[in-house]
Formats: C-alpha cells, structure tokens, sequence
C-alpha cells in the first residue's frame, strides 16, 4: 500500500518538474527484492500557458451557433398523445367437474364479453400554421380514436385528423387555437452535407428535447414505410432521435423546417447513431394537398425502373449495353400510362428529369412525388446512342390527368392490409389470370371487417379485375365487394354493407 502511494506523489512530483520547465522522467526498475525509481533530468520546452488552449473570440464566432434556431424552434413543436380503443376479450375459467363435486356453483361457458380498454402512444409534431395546423407522421396518429396534443408552453388540446398519407409516414392534424407559435419550411433540396440541423421532439415523454447533429447524406432508401406505394427519400443525420421524436422537428441553423423525423435505423429500437427525417420538399406537397383537398393528389410517371448501378451493369450490362452508372432504366411501361403516351419504351433510361440529374435510386420517385397529376415534367432519355427529350403529362393512380377529391377511395389504405403479387406458379395452380394476396391485416380496416384472412387471394373488386398491386392501386371507387380465393382452391366472396 505504501509502495503504491508513493509511486503516486513521485508521479505528481515529477508533473511538477515538468511545469517549471524542466523535462524529467521517472525510470522503474522491478527488482526481486524491491522496486527502484531514478529520475533523469533533462533541459525541455516549457508547457505552453494554459489560456492558449482556449479559442479567440474570433474563432468562436466562427463556430456555428444553434441557439437561435432551438429557442425559436423548439415553441412550434408540440407533443402528441394517441389514444386507441382496442377490445379485449374477458378471460373466464372453464368448467370442471371437480368443482362441481365440492359443491363449488359454476356457470356454463360462455364467450368472453368484449371490453374497450384504451392504449396509449406518443410522438411529436410541428405546427405550421398560428389557427392550429400540425404536421407529424401517420403512424403517431394511424388508428387513434382521440389524439391529444400538449404545446411547449403546457396548455392541452384535442386534436382532429385533417388527413394522413401512408405512402411517405406524413399527416396532418388540426387544434382549434389562434395565434400559436410556427416553424417555417425550409428548403430540403438545398441541405449540404455536413451541414448541422436540430432534432426537436419528446423521445421517452421528454417533451422539448433538443439534439444536434450533421447532414449525413440524402436521399436514403430504406424500404420501411409498410405500403407498396411508398415513397423514400429521407435526409440521414446523426442527431439523436429515439422513439417518442417520431414526427418532431429537423430543423436548421436559421430556424426553418426541413424535415420531419420519422425513422430510427437500430437493432434496439433506440439511437444508435443515425436517424432518418422525412424532406420538407415531401412534406410540404403532402401538407398543401391535405389541406386543399382533403387527399393526396399522386402524380404518377407510369413506369417500373430501376437504378443503373454497378449490380445492374454486373447482371444485365451485356444485354443492354449499358455500361455507365447513373440513370433509371424502364423495365417496364404501364399502357395508357403518363409515359407511354408520352412515347418513353422499355429499354430506355431516363438521366434526367426537370434538369435534376438521377445520381441516386430515390431520385425520379422524389420528383415525380413533388407533383399533381396533370403537371408537365421535363425527361432527358437515352434510347441507344441517342438521347431525347420528352415533355410528359402526369396523371394519378386511375390513368387521368385529373386531380381527386375525397370521395376518390385510396383502396390499399381502405382494405387496411399488406399485399403482394402471386406467382405464375399459384395462379396456374388455381386457375386464376392473377391477383393480389393478402399477407397481413391490419385491425380497423375492411379486411378485419369483412373476417378476411391472410393469405385470400383477391382477384376482383366491384368486378374488376385485380391481378397485380399496380391495378389494386389504380382502382378509386368506393368498394362494393371483394371476390377472390383461398389458397387451398376455396373460393369467397364478401359484400361490404355500408355503414
């Protein structure tokens, strides 16, 4: 113990030395019997004067201050609370007879009865308007019965749901209030990398929590909106963002919003250094849509492509003679379709559109999702050793370049499921021209409704033929019925009784 304690002092001692501008080290030699220190000094540099270390005021002004934007911020987001009614059945102990033999009473078994038991979530939201419109994510506000929002300053409102859109997590909500505090769009597009954004939400009921961090890269696809119609381009940030800052506030150093904070990339389910926002450039589309009309006005090119990339070139570069990275390659074109009038083919490769180049998978989606149907867009192709110009009339998801209106029916949202395309396998199987199978149902849906189970093929609504997800997607009638068939060759049709 004393050996220790004096190793200490001599290592102090010696610091000491060093100070006062001698350069001294200690030698330690183990020895069998004991344990020697010799000190050698030596002529040295003095340590500099500690206040060197410190920055000028010129070099701190030169820092980036957040403080602004996270003062005037952080009033505009709000904390949202989501109640949803679930029912649960009760659990009743069944009959025994042994029960019976001592004389212990027992009624016949019935079926639990249903009761309403309320479940709670939070997340966040931003206010965009001083009469009380707030945007967040639609899955905060997916299912709620009643939604509650808390403002920074503390006062409690209930809120309605204006509109929501499962394709990009976005929805808009309303509390009757005047003159609350706003967040300003940003501009998305014009985000550098590196450049330093706020985090602001309620992540674990912290409601105003402020994390800071750098543009980590843009334009991220990561396939995790649960609807086959997404579209993805987050901005990537290593702000910290845990579950609770879900629809909060990325906002940057002038204090306008760019983003809305939506997905966490994790194996806990809790930051682990990178977080996913939800552009402003999206957000904002969606939002003016909501509030105009009620639904979300989707534009679509009426293509499937995919990324040139080095995978595309490894696997089909001999066979197209595409040798290049950059660019969407058509697979395929819908008939009738915005580009098919237009005169785009498969085989071509789209390199640009509306002067943006498509350095990035995300790219064409996130432009085409910034319009209305029957807004004009620029394409630049290449078709062989040519390239072209197309001017190209979108349209919506019906093949008419016509905006709709609410009692246009979002058919995938209204089913309330996950869907995918069967195989020509199954469908030579069951004798069927194609079709869509269910593979989960969401509760609340027409689906759950209806008792329609996993894996019932659909094949036609209100009689028309359904034999993909792209036609399922097409379809905006109000549904009548639902016919198709099981996987084991049983065949079933429901009818929809209005409410």
């Amino acid at each position: 113990m004393k050996k220790n304690t004096f190793i200490l002092i001599a290592v102090c001692f010696v610091s000491a030395l060093v100070g006062a501008g001698v350069a001294s080290y200690a030698v330690v030699r183990n020895l069998d019997t004991a344990t020697t220190i010799e000190y050698v000094n030596r002529e040295g540099d003095t340590t500099p004067v500690a206040k060197s270390y410190f920055a000028s005021a010129e070099q701190v002004a030169s820092y980036p201050d957040l403080t602004f934007a996270a003062e005037n911020a952080v009033k505009a987001v709000v904390n949202i609370e989501s109640i949803q009614e679930v029912e649960v059945r009760q659990q009743q102990i069944p009959y025994h007879p042994f029960f019976e033999f001592f004389g212990f009473p027992q009624q016949p078994q019935q079926g639990g009865q249903p009761q309403k038991r309320e479940h709670r979530s939070g997340g966040s939201g931003v206010i965009i308007s001083t009469d009380g419109y707030i945007v967040t994510n639609n899955h905060v506000v997916d299912g709620a019965t009643k939604l509650r929002v808390k403002l920074n300053d503390g006062r409690v409102f209930d809120a309605k749901i204006i509109g929501k859109d499962p394709t990009t997590d976005v929805a808009l909500i309303k509390v009757e209030a005047e003159n609350l505090p706003i967040l300003k769009f940003g501009s998305s597009d014009n985000l550098r990398l590196g450049e330093w954004v706020l985090a602001i939400g309620s992540p674990f009921d912290l409601q105003s929590t402020i994390t800071a961090g750098i543009v980590s890269a843009k334009a991220r696809q990561l396939d995790v909106i649960p609807n086959e119609f997404r579209i993805e381009s987050f901005i990537q940030t290593d702000a910290a963002v845990n579950p609770g800052n879900s629809g909060g506030a990325l906002v940057n150093t002038r204090g306008e919003l760019v983003g809305i904070n939506t997905v966490i990339k994790s194996s806990t389910g809790s930051y682990i250094g990178y977080s996913f926002a939800v552009p402003e450039s999206i957000v904002r589309k969606v939002v003016n849509d909501l509030r105009e009309y009620g639904v979300v006005q989707r534009a679509l090119l009426g293509v499937s492509f995919r990324y040139i990339d080095q995978d595309f070139i490894d696997q089909l570069g001999k066979d197209t003679g595409i040798t290049e990275v950059g660019g969407a390659y058509v697979a395929s074109v819908v008939e009738g379709g915005s580009a098919s009038e237009a005169g785009l083919r498969k085989g071509d490769v789209i390199v640009e559109i509306d002067g943006v180049k498509i350095s990035a998978p995300t790219v064409l989606t996130e432009q085409i999702g910034k319009h209305r149907p029957n807004d004009r867009v620029n394409l630049v192709v290449k078709r062989g050793d040519k390239v072209k110009h197309f001017e190209v009339v979108l349209r919506n998801k019906a093949g008419k370049a016509e905006l709709l209106t609410k009692n246009d029916v979002d058919v995938v949202e209204v089913l309330g499921g996950r869907f995918a395309d069967i195989d020509d396998r199954t469908a030579r199987k069951l004798d069927i021209r194609g079709g869509v199978q269910v593979q989960s149902v969401k509760s609340g849906g027409l689906l759950a409704k209806a008792r329609v189970r996993e894996g019932f093929i659909i094949t036609h609504i209100n009689d028309k033929a359904v034999r993909s997800v792209a036609d399922l997607g097409r379809l905006t009638d109000k549904i009548q019925s639902i016919d198709g068939v099981y996987p084991d060759g049983r065949a079933a049709s429901y009818t929809i009784i209005n409410e």
